[in-house]
């Protein structure tokens, strides 16, 4: 079973950056599509980007332009960079396979406020 730390979270202010990590356990985590999701105060947990075992990308619309996910398969790490954050982008952000088939991590909160 893999398990998912995120990390890299934090209180920011509008318009500003973060680098969100996830380190995934086990030799096998790099074989899969890793995605991040993220879940706001009374809302469903919800989609916001996948990259693929090559390094294909994929992304909500709520953070095309703005978000960029990448991997390190040699540290088994997923990061998603976010730039321009907005608050509506405040939640607690969680990394997963994708798709989210892993047991979820603690997650790390990410707060966009001025």
């Amino acid at each position: 079973q893999v398990q998912l730390v995120e990390s890299g979270g934090g209180l920011v202010q509008p318009g500003g950056s973060l680098r969100l990590s996830c380190a995934a356990s086990g030799s096998t985590a790099s074989i899969y599509a890793v995605g991040w999701y993220r879940q706001a105060p009374g809302k469903q947990r919800e989609f916001v980007a996948t990259i693929s075992t090559g390094g294909r990308t994929t992304y909500a619309d709520s953070g095309k332009g703005r978000f960029t996910i990448f991997r390190d398969n040699d540290k088994n790490t997923v990061y998603l960079q976010m730039i321009s954050l907005k608050p509506e982008d405040t939640a607690v952000y969680y990394c997963n396979r994708d798709p989210p088939v892993w047991q979820w991590g603690q997650g790390t909160q990410v707060t966009v406020s001025s």
